[in-house]
């Protein structure tokens, strides 16, 4: 038998009977209740009877009180088994209620009656609150787990306090602690196959005499819960030398109720730990290799004398702690966008342990994205779905993707290595550009030089979208006279337009895309057709306010500037800006138009006659110009010439400063191998020359003749050595001496000779 008992707590005590009075129609009321200060909540304070004239169903009582916050609940109605016409109306102290006969001393409770049908009846009941002078005992207790020393009964503090506990029987090993506690035996119950009875006889006495007895038995019956047992007795378990402090050996596993684990060897050194309800075996400190023999104890918390023994055995070895080597230990790389799922990028190159469980796992680590575009099959990190380059999402990660490979060697432990992996997406030139669905401007004839036709908006789906280069086939001229901008594709006017020479041009742009791979010969391009329609503009005269207008002014000094009068003319909204042109009466060239300003340039005489002067006012060029003219009389009167006060003629000379002119002339001086070579060059080419007409010259006379030319050749030679010989200084003015001079520049030369060839120094 275990040693859990089931407790059943009976308590003796005699209970003051109910008072029942029955009346016809709340036949009790008025009277008074007393109530004493230690009543305890749930109790009954008054039983009411309701009689009702005919049988019928519940009445209705409802129960006021004069006093705020009075402490009983609503109003119970039970009906009489024996009369249908009899009813029961119940009065009871609510739950938390505390009775203070020095706070308040009487209730006055109004109760309200209404049978079905009748009038309705209103009595008075008077609850009187008394000072308390008996003590009260605790509710019977029940359990049916109860460890050793558990609180098995109490007596609730009273108000008046100062209580005072008492034991009368001793033959008991059940306890009473002096704050009135009943606990059960030290060791628990011991165990047995029959219920177990103990009688308690206890007296709470309080400072004033007054005392409260109670019989406590306790029924201790047989334990329902099995004993504690091991399925395993006997477990052996390897663990290597480099298992660290903290790290779970190994669990065990006892049946049974409540049970918790310990170890009780060895004591010394401490090598384990147990958790007391997991069971889980931790190591303390890094162990050695050894062998540790463990004997663990399960029992049952509330009856520790319920108990078993299991015994662990802790191999602890040696093992390899080399971490695995692999080849490449870092990949870099840079692969295509169309490169296709299941490709391998690189296949890892690792040794690990040489001993039997030395196996070499491999395992990718990395952010999702990574770990959803490649994976690991064995040692090759292989792409696992689509790398697309034109992509928001490509684009947010930098075209990059960040991984580690973690290449474990089994065993124990277990040792890892780490391969960093760096793969970035490069571009691929898939897609051609596309031509914008509408592709049509209107522009007006008289659209000036640089104005914006429209925009031709292209369209690639490589990334980066729409980067493209816009080029105009043919290039502008008179024929197209539009540009095209290289980055942008605005066209541009750039020549003049004529709408009757021609209604629409037909322009052919070329759209070719850029930065979409890394070669850049890998560009693709696609023709566009542009319309561009011209608008007519009706021509439009300039016209000026006024058209013909009389000036007078006096001329100035001589070489001054004077302005005589602003023109006010406008042409078409559309059109170029005017321009203004003296075409008539400016003979002696006194006037000249700046912009629609005319400006007068005073002489040394002025004649008092009126100038008639003809101002063209145009606009456009070529055979859309457009003028109008308008007449400018223009009356000059001469300024009044002032008497000098005095002769006196100053002159002032100006101090002219030197003009230094510098000229530099660049001036090649070859160096020395240079013309060493050179010479030596002109030798060979000179004596392949002299050989070659030698043996032409040989061919062709007799061999007596050859002599005596060449004998005749010597002594002109000969006598020319004398006499240079003779007059080694003389020279004569149609000689040249080997020397000269630049007269420019006055640097000297000498020529000198050099076996037939000249050098110049």
């Amino acid at each position: 038998m275990g040693m859990h008992g089931h407790l059943t707590f009976l308590l003796l005590s005699l209970c003051a009977p109910g008072i029942f009075v029955r009346a016809t129609v709340l036949p009790d009321l008025p009277r008074v209740v007393t109530l004493s200060e230690d009543t305890v909540p749930g109790t009954r304070v008054a039983e009411v009877t309701v009689s009702c004239s005919n049988s019928s169903s519940s009445p209705n009582v409802t129960l006021h009180s004069i006093e705020p916050e009075h402490p009983f609940n609503s109003i119970a109605i039970s009906s009489d088994p024996t009369d249908a016409t009899t009813f029961r109306a119940e009065v009871t102290l609510r739950a938390g209620a505390e009775l203070d006969a020095r706070r308040v001393n009487q209730y006055t409770l109004i109760l309200r009656a209404a049978c079905p049908g009748e009038d309705e009846v209103e009595e008075r009941l008077f609850v009187r609150v008394t000072a308390g002078h008996v003590l009260h005992c605790d509710t019977l207790f029940a359990s049916p787990d109860v460890a050793p020393r558990t609180p098995l009964y109490v007596v609730l503090p009273q108000p008046l306090g100062g209580l005072t506990f008492r034991l009368r029987n001793d033959s008991t090993p059940l306890t009473l602690t002096p704050r009135g506690l009943v606990l059960a035996p030290g060791n628990g119950f011991g165990p047995s196959k029959d219920t177990q009875t103990f009688l308690l006889d206890i007296e709470v006495m309080d400072r004033h005499g007054h005392n409260c007895s109670r019989a406590l038995r306790v029924e201790v019956l047989p334990s329902r819960h099995p004993r504690v047992t091991f399925p395993e007795p006997h477990r052996a378990v390897t663990v290597t030398e480099g298992i660290g402090p903290g790290e779970v050996v190994t669990q065990v596993h006892a049946r049974g109720a409540n049970v918790h684990y310990a170890i009780l060897a060895p004591v010394a050194p401490v090598l384990f730990t147990i958790d007391e309800e997991t069971g889980e075996i931790r190591s303390t400190r890094r162990l050695p290799e050894s062998r540790i023999h463990l004997l663990i104890r399960a029992y049952n918390a509330l009856h520790p004398d319920d108990h078993a023994i299991a015994t662990v055995n802790v191999t602890v070895q040696r093992t390899e702690r080399l971490a695995p080597r692999c080849v490449p230990a870092i990949f870099v790389s840079q692969v295509p966008e169309t490169m296709s799922p299941g490709s391998t990028l690189v296949t890892l190159r690792c040794t690990g342990s040489t001993s039997a469980d030395g196996c070499l796992h491999y395992a990718l680590e990395g952010p999702p994205s990574s770990l959803s575009h490649f994976c690991m099959e064995g040692p090759q990190l292989k792409v696992n779905t689509t790398l697309d380059y034109d992509s928001e999402a490509m684009a947010a990660l930098g075209f990059q993707f960040t991984a580690t490979i973690v290449v474990t060697v089994g065993g124990q432990p277990r040792q890892s290595t780490r391969v960093p992996v760096l793969v970035t997406v490069t571009p691929v030139n898939e897609f051609r550009p596309s031509c914008p669905s509408s592709a049509t401007f209107t522009v007006p004839e008289t659209a000036a030089f640089g104005s914006v036709v429209g925009r031709v908006a292209g369209t690639d789906r490589d990334y980066p979208q729409d980067s493209l280069e816009y080029s105009l086939e043919g290039g502008p001229g008179s024929a197209q006279p539009f540009s095209i901008d290289r980055r942008t594709g605005e066209i541009r006017v750039v020549g003049a337009l004529d709408s009757q020479r021609h209604k629409s041009y037909r322009l052919v742009v070329r759209l070719t895309d850029t930065h979409h791979d890394l070669d850049p010969r890998k560009r693709q391009s696609r023709l566009c057709d542009v319309s561009v329609r011209l608008q007519a503009v009706p021509d439009q005269l300039p016209e000026c306010t006024p058209e013909v207008q009389e000036l007078r002014i006096t001329a100035g000094s001589p070489g001054s500037r004077q302005p005589v009068t602003r023109l006010l003319c406008h042409g078409s909204p559309d059109s170029a800006p005017l321009t203004y042109t003296i075409v008539g009466g400016n003979e002696d060239g006194r006037f000249r138009m700046e912009g629609n300003t005319l400006v007068y340039l005073p002489g040394a005489r002025a004649e008092p006659q009126p100038s008639v002067l003809l101002v063209e006012v145009g606009s456009g060029s070529g055979g859309r110009r457009r003028s109008s003219l308008v007449a400018l009389v223009v009356q000059v009167t001469p300024r009044s010439t002032p008497v000098p006060a005095s002769t006196t003629t100053q002159r002032t000379t100006l101090q002219k400063e030197p003009l230094v002119v510098l000229h530099t002339e660049a001036v090649w001086h070859p160096p020395a191998w240079f013309v060493a070579v050179l010479t030596i060059s002109g030798v060979l080419l000179l004596a392949t020359l002299g050989c070659t007409a030698r043996s032409l010259l040989c061919s062709k006379r007799a061999p007596g003749k050859l002599f005596l030319a060449k004998s005749s050749w010597g002594v002109v030679e000969h006598g020319r050595d004398k006499e240079e010989q003779g007059h080694p200084h003389a020279s004569s003015p149609g000689q040249l001496d080997g020397h000269a001079q630049d007269p420019r520049t006055g640097r000297d030369y000498l020529f000198r000779s050099v076996t037939g060839a000249r050098r110049w120094i």
